[in-house]
């Protein structure tokens, strides 16, 4: 029987406490075999891009509007606090943050 203690981590984050000395700075949550759990806070754009991966981008505090192309066609959907933006690989996207956002993204671990 293995009687190595096991060690717990929680962490309790207070998402509107959150602020990043720059644009799109993150506080790293977790890296769960590969995909990477992060807050992020804005007040800034970002660039347009295409992930590595999938993404998951949920609005925590704020307002954010979201660019994507479909088909070629460019779209775009204002994200309220608790909407969630999922972007399929290959789905190129521009968020815009309407005046400060804290936002949690999920994706794999060093995509852009």
């Amino acid at each position: 029987m293995d009687r190595t203690p096991r060690v717990f981590i929680v962490k309790i984050i207070r998402s509107k406490d959150f602020v990043a000395s720059k644009a799109w700075g993150a506080l790293d949550i977790a890296n769960m075999r590969g995909i990477t759990t992060r807050l992020h806070w804005t007040d800034q754009p970002y660039k347009w891009h295409v992930n590595d991966g999938e993404e998951v981008f949920a609005v925590l505090d704020g307002r954010v509007r979201m660019l994507y192309r479909e088909h070629g066609v460019e779209k775009s959907v204002t994200l309220e606090t608790g909407d969630v933006f999922y972007a399929s690989v290959g789905t190129e996207h521009v968020a815009h943050p309407i005046g400060e956002a804290r936002i949690l993204v999920v994706e794999t671990a060093g995509s852009v």
